[in-house]
């Protein structure tokens, strides 16, 4: 049996692929609001934590150019509340600031730290994201040669250049990289549009409606099922010899 090369790149989407995010917003927006009943008690009368988000998506339904920027959506958002009901404009900064501390305050999987550390001896790593995640604040930035963020390269997954733009920061082809995250859409289907091959991070095992429509390279549940497959699947990277970074 033919097998396929190492990948000389793997790229890593982040929220629900490294840790998950469902706990880590909600956690974050409860200690906002808390702030926000201490330090703006107008803003905390007025509207509640499903309101201040139900506002936001009406914001960014108006502006969708603040979906490659969620941190931004969420700033325009509490600029707009606060001026509804006359607090000072000024406190968003320090509203901002407690949120984005818990934000940050995420719990990796388990696989994540042993597992970068195995990849990273066999290939360049990199993550290409559509959200706000902090790398040095979590602890994880020296594991990436390359971080590309959608806020920051103006566009976001699916669209085919911030795949590019992951693979020329690390000096690679896109045929030579794999791409690693949670959805099937943004991440599976969007690098694999832009030349990549792209492995389906399914870590609870759920069944996906878009699974026939949509064919990652490999599904996995974890960075060492992805490992297996890749010593399973491929002829050792560059002949016999590990590569180091």
């Amino acid at each position: 049996m033919t097998r396929h090369p190492w990948p000389k790149a793997v790229l890593f989407d982040l929220d629900d692929t490294l840790w998950p995010i469902v706990p880590v917003i909600r956690a974050a927006e409860i200690r906002l609001y808390a702030w926000l009943q201490q330090h703006a008690p107008r803003v905390a009368d007025q509207f509640t934590i499903d309101s201040l988000r139900q506002a936001r998506l009406e914001l960014l339904a108006r502006e969708p150019g603040y979906g490659i920027d969620l941190s931004a959506l969420r700033h325009a958002g509490l600029v707009a509340a606060f001026e509804q009901v006359g607090e000072d404009v000024a406190g968003v900064e320090e509203a901002m600031v407690v949120f984005i501390a818990a934000r940050n305050a995420v719990t990796l999987y388990d696989d994540v730290v042993p597992g970068l550390a195995r990849l990273r001896q066999r290939a360049l790593l990199g993550s290409v994201t559509n959200g706000v995640a902090d790398l040095a604040t979590i602890g994880l930035a020296d594991q990436f040669q390359a971080s590309v963020a959608a806020r920051d390269f103006g566009a976001a997954k699916p669209d085919p250049g911030i795949f590019l733009a992951g693979c020329a920061a690390l000096g690679v082809l896109p045929a030579d990289t794999l791409y690693v995250g949670d959805d099937l859409l943004l991440d599976v289907q969007g690098a694999q549009q832009a030349g990549l091959r792209a492995a389906w991070m399914n870590r609870s095992g759920m069944i996906n409606a878009l699974a026939d429509q949509v064919r990652p390279d490999v599904e996995v549940d974890s960075i060492d099922a992805l490992l297996d497959w890749l010593d399973a699947a491929h002829a050792p990277p560059y002949g016999s010899a590990p590569m180091r970074v």
